[in-house]
C-alpha cells in the first residue's frame, strides 16, 4: 500500500507557516506499514486542488490531505473534492451534529458560517472532530481512498490517531507489514564525512535503507527496514546498528534517538553524580538543554551565566591575575570557571564555557568561533580550546554548547 500526503493552504505554500503536519503523518503511516511516496503542497485555489486530487486518485492507494476545512470562503477542500469526484455538496447529518456538538459543549453560539463545515461531498464518510469545529471526511476517488483532516496540528493529530489510522488498518485487511526505524545520534563529524563512513551499510545489510539528517550540530543516522518477520527485522536492525557504531566509534552518543543532554543526564544519574554549569559565550544554552530533560533535578544543581569578567570573579572566584594574564577566553580561565562553579554548588562535576560567538570580538589570536571549555571533576580539572568556522552567532553558540556536553559525556564514560 502506497500513500501520499497533501498539505493545502496559501500560508503553507508561501512559507508563512511551517508544515509540521506532513512530517508527523509520514512517521505515523510508516509505523503502520504504509509506504509514503510523495509529499505535495498547493494553495487555496479551486482548480489547482481539483487537479491534484484527480492526479493522486489515479496513482496512490491512500491520500492524507490537511487544511481547507474551515468556515471561511478560502476553505475550498470540500468543494474541490466534490468537483474532482463529480458529485454534489450536501448537508451531512453526522458532520452537522459534530459541528453543533462542539459549540454546545462549550456554550458558544454557533455562527451561520460554521454550517458550511457540515457540507460534504455526497458519498463521503464523516470523521468526527472532538477538539475543533471542522469535521474531517473520507472518500474514494478512482483507486485512492482520501482522508481529509483539519490543518490545525492538534486537531489533525487527534483525528489521525482516533479515526484515520484505524480506517487504514481496516483497508490493509490484515496484510499490514512491519516498519522499523533506528535513529543514532552522532556528533563530531560533518554530514559528508558521516555519510562516507556509513555508506556501506546497505551493501552489508541489503534489507536496510540508510538516511542522514543534519539536525545541527548533531547528525542523525537513520536505519529503515520493512518486512513481515518481526524477529528477523529486529535482528537485522540491531546488527546494522552495531556495524554503524563500529564505523563511527565514540562519535555515536545515542542509539535510541535520545538527545545529547538526555544521554548526559542518564550517565550522571547512573553514577549518582551532580553537575553545576558556568556559561559565558553559550549564555545559558547548556543549562536550558539539561533542564529540558524531565527528572534533571536528580543531578543538576546550579547554573550561572557569568558573562562579564566581574561576574566571573565575584561569583565563580576566577582570579584577576588569570584574566589579566590570559584574558576571558582561555583554557586557564575556563578551568577556574569550572572549578569555581563546582565548589559553589558542592557538585561532583563543574562544566564551563568561554568564547567568542561573533560576528564581532575576534582577534588574530582568538578569532570568532573560538571556545574554551573547562571541566572540573573529582580527580582534577581539564580544559580544551576549539575553533569552529561558522559565521553565524547562533550556530557558534549551539556547537559550543554541544561540544561542552560531549566533553562531559566522554568524561563520564571514561574516554576523555
Amino acid at each position: 500500500m502506497i500513500a501520499e500526503i497533501l498539505s493545502t493552504g496559501d500560508e503553507i505554500r508561501s512559507g508563512a507557516l511551517v508544515d509540521s503536519n506532513s512530517a508527523h503523518i509520514s512517521r505515523k503511516l510508516e509505523e503502520a506499514g504504509v509506504e509514503v511516496v510523495r509529499h505535495s503542497c498547493v494553495g487555496d485555489e479551486l482548480s489547482a486542488l481539483e487537479t491534484i486530487f484527480k492526479e493522486i486518485g489515479g496513482r496512490s492507494d491512500v491520500a492524507i490531505v490537511t487544511g481547507g476545512l474551515g468556515p471561511t470562503t478560502d476553505d475550498l477542500t470540500a468543494e474541490a473534492t466534490a468537483n474532482a469526484a463529480g458529485v454534489e455538496l450536501a448537508m451531512d447529518e453526522a458532520a452537522r451534529r459534530s459541528v453543533e456538538a462542539f459549540f454546545e459543549k462549550r456554550n458558544y453560539p454557533m455562527n451561520p458560517s460554521n454550517r458550511k463545515q457540515a457540507m460534504l461531498p455526497k458519498g463521503a464518510k464523516c470523521l468526527h472532530n472532538p477538539v475543533g469545529t471542522a469535521p474531517g471526511f473520507m472518500l474514494k476517488m478512482d483507486r485512492c481512498v482520501f482522508f481529509f483532516m483539519p490543518g490545525v496540528p492538534f486537531e489533525m493529530k487527534r483525528m489521525l490517531s482516533d479515526k484515520v489510522l484505524p480506517e487504514i488498518e481496516r483497508l490493509q485487511g490484515g496484510t499490514r507489514g512491519l516498519f522499523m526505524v533506528k535513529t543514532l545520534g552522532t556528533f563530531g563529524l560533518p554530514e559528508s564525512a558521516t555519510g562516507e563512513r556509513v555508506a556501506g551499510v546497505m551493501d552489508a545489510f541489503p534489507g536496510i535503507k540508510l538516511g542522514l539528517r543534519a539536525k545541527f550540530p548533531e547528525i542523525q543516522i537513520k536505519l529503515y527496514a520493512s518486512g513481515e518477520d518481526e524477529k528477523a527485522l529486529n535482528h537485522m536492525v540491531e546488527a546494522a546498528t552495531g556495524w554503524v557504531v563500529e564505523k563511527m566509534g565514540i562519535r555515536v552518543f545515542s542509539v535510541d534517538g535520545n538527545s545529547m543532554e538526555a544521554v548526559v543526564g542518564d550517565l550522571l544519574r547512573e553514577k549518582c553524580s551532580t553537575l553545576a554549569v558556568a556559561e559565558s559565550c553559550t549564555g545559558g544554552l547548556i543549562s536550558n538543554a539539561l533542564t529540558d530533560v524531565s527528572g534533571s533535578s536528580d543531578y543538576f544543581l546550579f547554573s550561572g551565566v557569568t558573562y562579564s569578567n566581574e561576574a566571573k570573579v565575584r561569583v565563580l572566584g576566577v582570579s584577576l591575575d588569570t584574566l589579566e594574564r590570559y584574558g576571558a577566553v582561555h583554557e586557564e580561565t575556563a578551568k577556574e570557571m569550572a572549578e569555581g562553579t563546582r565548589h559553589l554548588a558542592n557538585a561532583d562535576y563543574g562544566l564551563a564555557t568561554t568564547g567568542i560567538a561573533g560576528p564581532t570580538g575576534g582577534t588574530d589570536e582568538k578569532p570568532v568561533g573560538t571556545v574554551c571549555i573547562g571541566l572540573a571533576t573529582p580527580e582534577g580539572v581539564h580544559a580544551w580550546r576549539h575553533l569552529f568556522a561558522f559565521g553565524q552567532r547562533r550556530m557558534n553558540k549551539a556547537i559550543f554548547a554541544m561540544t561542552a556536553l560531549d566533553k562531559l559525556r566522554r568524561e563520564l564514560l571514561g574516554i576523555v
